[in-house]
This record gives C-alpha cells, structure tokens and sequence, in this order.
C-alpha cells in the first residue's frame, strides 16, 4: 500500500511531514510489510467501537486508541485488539493503566 493511501485511510490529509513520519514508523516495526493490511483491517474493524488506529506523535509507531463511549464497547475494543494481536502474531503493548497500544510489530 502507497503511503498516501494508507495515511488518508488512517484519516490523515497527506504531507511531506506526515509522509517522513510514516516513514519512520514502518522502518521501526519489525516485520512491517507482513502486517500492514491487518493494521488497517484493525482499524476499519475498531470504528464501530469508538477506537482508531493512528500515528504516535511521541514514538515512531503505531497507537491503537480505545474511545469507546460505553464499558461495553471498550471491552469488544479491547478483545479486538486482542484478537489481532494473537492471530498475527503482533506484538501490542498497553499503556499502564490506559487505553492505549503500541504496535512493536510482527512477532515470530
């Protein structure tokens, strides 16, 4: 996927800056090219919840942001994400007491 297509997928209007970070962002996540599709397959999948994947401005990786506006979708969020991470052997890693991931990337 081009990178234009995957940030105006993510929501993003596409720039040089958000381009470079992107960059970034794919040469830091191990195994990249194996789990780009399901990223965006996550994202597509957490809309209904609330939750979103996005670029982190703090790290040069993916966040996956739970906004669920009820207990009840948080958790159908949370077990998505979940899901993705083991059946495509993603490593995720939640913030302490927080709502948000980190994708680290493809794990063998």
């Amino acid at each position: 996927m081009q990178n234009d297509a995957m940030l105006t997928q993510l929501g993003y209007l596409p720039n040089d800056a958000l381009i470079d970070q992107l960059e970034k962002i794919k040469n830091n996540t191990a195994g990249y090219e194996k789990i780009q599709k399901h990223i965006m397959d996550l994202h597509d999948a957490l809309k209904p919840d609330g939750s979103f994947v996005a670029m982190s401005n703090s790290n040069d990786c993916f966040k996956i942001k739970v906004e669920a506006v009820s207990p009840e979708m948080a958790e159908m969020a949370h077990e998505k994400i979940h899901h993705f991470s083991e059946k495509f052997k993603v490593t995720v890693n939640q913030l302490a007491n927080k709502d948000t991931y980190y994708i680290v990337g493809f794990n063998n």
